[in-house]
């Protein structure tokens, strides 16, 4: 399948479609999900356009990667989060609903049951007063 510039992501990525932004740099965005499945939910995605891992560039990977890293690490220490659960899907058998490539880092606490993936949107507010604890933590 071709990359589809029509994609959620790309919008986002032109400013088509709103976003609550964690970070930004050259080469990558982090944003919360607006469908989250634990409060802290951030996507991370390269701004190179690739549908999966398998797509993108050695350059675009290492990038994204590093982004990813440090984002868990801000998650973590703004929600005090006992884990991190990092997830990054390749084509619909695998659960990929998003065909820009992108990472999931969610907070996790056995306490605490994950909501499904795709579950029900939060308010933009809601989901900036947890953004500004995170971007306080990078």
């Amino acid at each position: 399948m071709a990359y589809d510039q029509n994609n959620i992501f790309a919008k986002i990525l032109r400013g088509e479609i709103p976003c609550v932004k964690v970070f930004e740099d050259d080469n990558t965005l982090a944003f919360m999900d607006v469908m989250p499945q634990a409060q802290g939910h951030v996507l991370i995605i390269p701004k190179e356009p690739a549908e999966s891992l398998l797509d993108l560039s050695a350059e675009g990977a290492a990038a994204v990667i590093a982004t990813t890293q440090r984002v868990a690490r801000a998650v973590k220490k703004a929600l005090d989060a006992p884990g991190i659960y990092v997830m990054q899907l390749n084509g619909t058998p695998a659960g990929q609903t998003v065909f820009h490539v992108h990472f999931h880092v969610i907070p996790r606490d056995v306490s605490v049951p994950l909501k499904p993936h795709g579950g029900g949107v939060v308010d933009a507010k809601v989901l900036e007063t947890v953004a500004v604890r995170i971007r306080g933590s990078m």
